[in-house]
């Protein structure tokens, strides 16, 4: 079965080290039909990813999280390792603009403070995004 498959929900995972942050929009994702995983950091989303990979359909990650591997790095990573996974990268526009030079086109795609009507839609654009490729 596909995470994407009616009998399952969508996987997202959630990479944010402020829990308070976390744990709204995780909640809210959920409440919407997503099983939600989270992380702290780009590191612990690794190890994550690592067992649940196959059934995690889109990350959201914080571009300036903490740690060695920052949102930018993950999304990197992901795009090596995971090309099925679609990333959403959160943080200011004046962040993307400095940081995104090989992300250009994926820098932040949502703005914090998290709005998460805004990231629901950004999840369900990426989605429909990836089903017209297929």
């Amino acid at each position: 079965m596909n995470a994407g498959d009616t009998e399952f929900p969508a996987t997202l995972l959630i990479v944010e080290a402020d829990i308070l942050v976390r744990h709204v929009l995780a909640d809210y994702l959920r409440s919407c039909g997503y099983e939600v995983l989270e992380a702290t950091s780009g590191e612990e989303a690794q190890i994550i990813l690592e067992v649940e990979a196959e059934r995690v359909e889109a990350v959201l990650a914080d571009a300036a999280s903490t740690g060695g591997l920052d949102g930018f790095a993950l999304a990197r990573w992901l795009r090596e390792t995971h090309p099925h996974i679609d990333v959403v990268l959160a943080g200011s526009p004046a962040m993307a603009a400095t940081q995104a030079t090989d992300l250009c086109e994926d820098g932040p795609a949502v703005e914090k403070p998290y709005q998460p009507q805004h990231v629901l839609e950004r999840i369900k654009w990426l989605k429909a995004q990836r089903d017209r490729r297929r």
